[in-house]
């Protein structure tokens, strides 16, 4: 499984690459905490909602710490899925520790 540090991710986002960032974490989690432009699609939703991935775009999929994602990137590699998929390692903690010290870490 491709993985991306949040130092690589940022460098991304500055550069104005068109990567699509996708955070599997629940609604109270995002609520609390997010990276800027991270479309929330829950781990327990990803397969029905598969759809409102781009194929044709880079994709960041992230959770806390990693785990969760790279569930949501070997579910969604199983079925078919022929995107780009990365998986940001460390999560939003990781961000929050490398990027943006703003980001609350729970």
């Amino acid at each position: 499984m491709q993985q991306i540090t949040a130092t690589e991710l940022k460098q991304k986002m500055d550069n104005g690459e068109d990567v699509q960032l996708i955070d599997v974490r629940q609604p109270d989690e995002y609520a609390f905490a997010k990276i800027e432009g991270a479309k929330l699609i829950p781990l327990g939703e990803i397969m029905k909602r598969m759809d409102e991935i781009d194929e044709t775009k880079e994709t960041i999929i992230h959770c806390k710490m990693g785990g969760r994602s790279a569930k949501a990137i070997e579910a969604m590699q199983k079925t078919g899925f022929k995107g780009d998929l990365k998986n940001l390692k460390g999560g939003i903690t990781a961000w929050s520790n490398e990027v943006d010290a703003s980001v609350p870490k729970y």
